[in-house]
């Protein structure tokens, strides 16, 4: 048995039921997304701010999902105010710097950042006479909410600034649609049996085996990684694509060798199981940006990071662990570059020699456009 059920998407408390408030997790939230943000929110599709020109939307967390949101969303010819507990986007997956590099591109854009708890919803009753599931008609900030750093000032369209909620409360985002992005749980909860290690995933041996004959792989699998030495869970495409084959060779592995001894004169060399031991990979696409990282970029106690290029965003940053050189990231770089920088977290390095080969990189690429 192979399990892949994934994660599902987190809520957050009085959103259930509200009419214009979505998560994105499945094929039909996006589906349902595109239908209401295409074409700019044409007036009369519903939801669109007065005037015309595009809905304002909300965005509720400032994470990797969040931003590519956001930028989409905007893209699109929308209103987009981003919100986050932590005041620079993206900081957990990539940093402060990058985090802080990426912030300017978004206000630069015309998104509205804002740092902050949102404390909940108002609505507005959605049938012709206060029937229906209420619309959402804003967000409810926690006092002591702000703009993100140079945010409102610098970005967000005109009028879009939050407002002070009656009654001495937090600051109201007006919104039409309102799109979660608040992060995920793994889709462990039906595993009852009490051997399974449910704690943030389904817990596997590095062959991504649970128990005998129960192997997991993709979003709900933490595993351990057998060159970092210590448990890993990653929700990203690529990583489900080359798990889930590992977990299918290693579970056919396991059956063969339990089948009864081949036939006599069968030169058939058995199956062995091989630990699942990849360069962890993920990318965000923001508006004409790319993000490309290999190794581990979160959780890292050391980062260095080198802007390139602040105009154009380009920068690459070097993110280390007890001493160790344990991930890489790029901005805007080209694939000759990245395949180098690749190879300098493939197996973890000394940071010194891992800074080292960083900087001969880049001192040969610097002549690519």
């Amino acid at each position: 048995m192979i399990i892949a059920t994934g994660v599902a998407a987190r809520s957050l408390p009085g959103a259930e039921g509200i009419a214009g408030v979505h998560t994105l997790r499945t094929l039909d939230d996006a589906l349902t997304l595109r239908g209401l943000l295409a074409n700019g929110g044409a007036p009369g599709s519903g939801g669109v701010a007065a005037g015309g020109g595009g809905r304002r939307v909300v965005i509720v967390g400032n994470g990797v999902l969040g931003c590519e949101a956001a930028a989409v969303t905007r893209e699109l010819g929308h209103e987009v105010t981003l919100v986050g507990i932590a005041e620079t986007p993206m900081a957990e997956a990539v940093g402060a710097e990058v985090g802080a590099l990426l912030a300017e591109e978004h206000r630069a854009r015309g998104v509205q950042l804002r740092t902050g708890e949102v404390d909940g919803f108002e609505t507005a009753p959605a049938g012709p006479a206060g029937t229906g599931r209420g619309q959402v008609t804003a967000v409810r900030l926690a006092n002591g909410s702000t703009p993100a750093s140079e945010g409102v000032a610098s970005g967000g369209p005109p009028g879009s600034e939050g407002v002070a909620a009656g009654g001495g409360g937090g600051t109201l985002l007006p919104a039409d649609l309102v799109l979660l992005a608040i992060g995920s749980r793994p889709a462990v909860e039906w595993l009852a049996d009490p051997a399974l290690d449910t704690t943030d995933g389904l817990r596997c041996d590095a062959y991504c085996a649970a128990a005998p004959g129960i192997y997991a792989a993709g979003d709900v699998a933490r595993w351990d990684h057998p060159q970092h030495g210590r448990p890993l869970r990653f929700e990203h495409r690529m990583n489900a694509t080359e798990q889930g084959m590992a977990a299918a060779r290693n579970l056919l592995a396991e059956l063969a060798a339990e089948a009864p001894a081949a036939a006599a004169g069968d030169a058939t060399p058995a199956q062995e199981r091989r630990p699942f031991a990849p360069v962890p990979y993920f990318w965000s696409d923001q508006y004409d940006l790319k993000i490309q990282a290999y190794g581990l970029t979160a959780g890292a106690d050391r980062v260095e990071t080198t802007v390139l290029d602040r105009a154009r965003r380009r920068a690459v940053a070097l993110y280390g662990r007890d001493g160790s050189a344990v991930g890489v990231l790029a901005v805007g770089l080209p694939p000759r570059l990245l395949r180098a920088l690749r190879a300098v977290v493939a197996t973890p390095l000394a940071w010194d020699e891992a800074r080292e080969r960083v900087r001969a990189a880049l001192a040969s690429g610097r002549d690519t456009p």
